[in-house]
């Protein structure tokens, strides 16, 4: 094959890659809230998400009607989530930037971790904490992974307008990516006060709502939180997906 012959394959490799990248996340986030949606509205009773984590969906003891709805929405994200990384280590393989692969590694892992906990939701209760310690895990790899991407996706745009203040590029991208951390380490500290200054509540449901429980204090409405921001970087990352190469390079692939 001739050199001109490999330079055209790899410009409209690139291209193809380029717009793959822009579909698979958005479309594993359509398929993760609808499956959700579904899910709620076959729910066996009334479905509060202010007041009942995901969990619930997913289980076919609580809502039989609907759980194979929500478990469909998450196989789904998580095949999207794993199909937009590998497309994104390929762009970066053409790049020759394989030193950027931890957050597509991340992303890879913590997408696995997210199908398998919907996959083998009722095996996994046998495992004492077993569903739990696999959603924590999912929703680890994904948060490391979106933080590194969006962060080098912010600097990467940031330099570009910015060449004389790089420090404060970086800052700045650190301060935006790290957003995602926010609603994640709020929950864990609300966690603690209830288990400590309100051990007399139950696990969180709607007897919270009836006894009138600020919902600020519901780990399920910041699990669902995190949920939507974790979906918006996805959108975000898959639509600027061609700030992170050079803008020539984009143009040869149209």
């Amino acid at each position: 094959m001739s050199p001109f012959s490999e330079l055209k394959k790899e410009i409209l490799d690139k291209s193809f890659l380029l717009r793959a990248s822009q579909v698979t996340a958005p479309l594993g986030v359509v398929a993760f809230w609808s499956g959700m949606a579904m899910a709620a509205r076959r729910y066996s009773s009334e479905y509060d998400w202010r007041y009942m984590p995901v969990s619930n969906l997913l289980s076919l003891g609580r809502d039989p009607a609907g759980y194979l709805w929500a478990s469909a929405g998450v196989v789904i994200c998580g095949l999207c989530g794993l199909c937009w990384a590998a497309v994104l280590a390929r762009l970066w393989k053409l790049e020759g930037a394989g030193g950027r692969l931890s957050g597509v590694r991340a992303l890879q892992f913590g997408n696995s971790c997210l199908m398998c906990a919907a996959l083998l939701s009722h095996w996994l209760r046998r495992i004492e904490k077993g569903h739990e310690i696999l959603a924590v895990l999912a929703f680890a790899g994904l948060l490391i992974g979106m933080i590194q991407l969006m962060f080098k996706t912010i600097e990467r745009t940031l330099l570009s307008r910015m060449l004389r203040f790089s420090v404060h590029a970086r800052l700045y991208a650190a301060i935006l990516a790290s957003a995602a951390v926010f609603p994640i380490a709020l929950a864990g500290l609300i966690q603690a006060y209830v288990h400590f200054m309100l051990p007399e509540l139950p696990w969180v449901g709607l007897p919270w709502r009836a006894r009138g429980v600020p919902v600020y204090l519901s780990f399920a409405f910041w699990e669902w939180v995190t949920c939507a921001v974790l979906s918006a970087y996805m959108v975000i990352l898959a639509a600027a997906t061609y700030s992170m190469y050079p803008r020539h390079e984009a143009a040869k692939g149209e």
